[in-house]
């Protein structure tokens, strides 16, 4: 991952900005820039992945114009010989494309663009910003006023505490210019399905998973893949290594104790020859790294917390142990094949609401958690499932196939793939752990210990009263909200907000809480509080 940054003033210490965007060059570690451009400041911190050297660092410019991203473009190598005939490009990197495209196409390129980013472009000619976001919004990026009334855009919302009231999740799928959201792209709508049987659907779903790992392999950095033991990373694990002609390298993560996913991802190793490593964490570990992953998640929600936990400790030990930069990971298949709890959807309409609302909100949920956990290990993710035309295409099937109709979850996906052998049957017909679980039980179990021993009964109930907004309703769940205000001089709340002009008053806010899209505001705390209630 790369962070990025544009903010449009001239009046606040070009020092001040630049610090705060500093606070995300875990995103970017191997270099960064800061420049002024005519209408402020332009930043980018680079993790190399494309076109290594100094060439490909950016933003890129183009006559007056200059563009940073954090982003992949996929396929973009023919792309970029067709436009070698016009344009005198430098690098090898992808992103250096997107000013010869924004020439050809204007605003129009990003309905064409097969990639996930996050993008600011300053076109010098018009004198205007525009910003752009993938439309599942695998990268991220954030947007706020200044208090000089200028924009702010940047890749973590603690980019921009201290210098905006409001904070917000740029949309995905949308572009922006003159203060204006238009959407380009939604791959969660469907306007008519596939009326196709299972015999159909399945090769479709085989062949477009499979060339969405194929373009995820182009890297000049080296790669490697996250490998849970579980249905979805094996599929991209074991997909990739029949198209590789040697061993990839696979990481699996659990406890000293009951890792239950180990053996899994153990026997899908050495069933397809991978260069596997386990990577073993204890209690002490666990508890060491809660701190640290409340504060890049940003969040007091237990179940997210316990399923970052393990993926950043194993990505943190990849990043202090290896040389891989990128990693393909399974994230996004349970969005559109379905959950356990949507084994339980009354009929097929329902099935297929729920699965457009769950794509519609990756961006605030898992693959934002990913996000969090690989980037501030200097890492960059790669999302198969999240290609957009196996997206498009999953979501276009018929719900009445995907949902549970032969006692298994994920049928078409499984059956898409069973012909081929590439895993075990074990693995293959593997029904779903959720990955706080199959880390270890016990990495659960010392987290309620530690929530036991840090509060008795009363003292629970006292402090979990002093919260007005979802007050904790364990010990567990107490320990988070204050490892945000032991690690944070802000505290960011993740709400739910339906207007295009937020109010700002706390009376509103608590009005803001019953409805339904994410919003994010700002509450400027002490760093140690003196009580919850505060």
């Amino acid at each position: 991952m790369c962070s990025i940054c544009v903010f449009t003033s001239k009046t606040i210490p070009a020092e001040k900005l630049k610090a705060c965007f500093d606070r995300t060059v875990s995103r970017g570690p191997d270099m960064t820039r800061f420049e002024e451009i005519p209408c402020g400041y332009l930043g980018f911190h680079r993790l190399a992945i494309m076109g290594l050297d100094e060439r490909g660092m950016q933003p890129f410019h183009l006559g007056k114009d200059a563009v940073v991203c954090n982003g992949e473009l996929y396929g973009f190598r023919p792309l970029r010989e067709r436009l070698l005939t016009k344009y005198d490009l430098k690098s090898q990197s992808d992103c250096e494309i997107l000013l010869p495209l924004y020439h050809e196409y204007g605003v129009e390129m990003f309905k064409t663009l097969d990639a996930e980013f996050a993008l600011i472009l300053w076109d010098g000619q018009k004198q205007q910003l525009i910003a752009a976001r993938d439309p599942i919004g695998i990268r991220p990026l954030y947007y706020g006023r200044l208090a000089d009334g200028g924009w702010a855009f940047a890749s973590e919302p603690k980019n921009l505490l201290g210098l905006c009231d409001t904070i917000l999740p740029f949309p995905p799928g949308h572009y922006w210019v003159d203060g204006q959201f238009i959407q380009y792209a939604d791959p969660a709508y469907v306007g008519y399905f596939t009326m196709k049987e299972e015999e159909e659907v399945c090769p479709k779903l085989r062949r477009l998973l499979m060339d969405g790992v194929e373009k995820r392999l182009d890297a000049d950095a080296p790669v490697g893949f996250l490998l849970s033991g579980g249905l979805d990373s094996s599929l991209v694990c074991a997909i990739a290594q029949r198209m590789l002609d040697k061993p990839i390298r696979t990481f699996a993560i659990g406890m000293d104790v009951d890792a239950i996913d180990l053996k899994y991802a153990r026997m899908v190793a050495d069933y397809i020859g991978s260069d596997h490593t386990e990577v073993i964490i204890s209690e002490k570990d666990v508890l060491e790294a809660l701190p640290t992953v409340v504060e890049l998640l940003g969040t007091w929600d237990i179940t997210t917390i316990r399923a970052s936990i393990g993926m950043y400790l194993v990505c943190k030990w990849i990043h202090e142990h290896t040389d891989v930069r990128v990693l393909l990971t399974g994230e996004i298949s349970d969005e559109l094949f379905g959950y356990k709890y949507t084994d339980f959807a009354p009929d097929a309409a329902a099935f297929q609401e729920e699965a457009e609302k769950r794509i519609r909100e990756l961006h605030v949920y898992d693959v934002l958690r990913a996000d969090r956990c690989i980037s501030v290990n200097g890492l960059e993710a790669r999302v198969p499932f999240g290609d957009l035309k196996f997206v498009r295409y999953a979501m276009s099937i018929d719900p009445e196939l995907k949902m549970n109709r032969h006692n298994m979850g994920k049928f078409l996906i499984r059956k898409a793939f069973a012909d081929d052998h590439i895993l075990p049957d074990e693995i293959l017909w593997r029904q779903k752990a959720a990955f706080s679980d199959a880390v270890g039980h016990s990495m659960v179990n010392d987290l309620k210990a530690l929530a036991e021993r840090t509060y008795s009964d009363s003292e629970f109930k006292e402090r979990a009263a002093g919260y007005a907004y979802r007050p904790p309703f364990t010990k567990e769940s107490l320990l988070c909200p204050v490892q945000l205000w032991r690690q944070w001089s802000v505290i960011i709340l993740c709400f739910h907000l339906h207007t295009s002009s937020p109010e700002t008053t706390k009376q509103a806010l608590n009005k803001c809480l019953l409805r339904g899209y994410l919003y994010i505001r700002i509450l400027t705390v002490r760093v140690e509080p003196p009580s919850p209630r505060s």
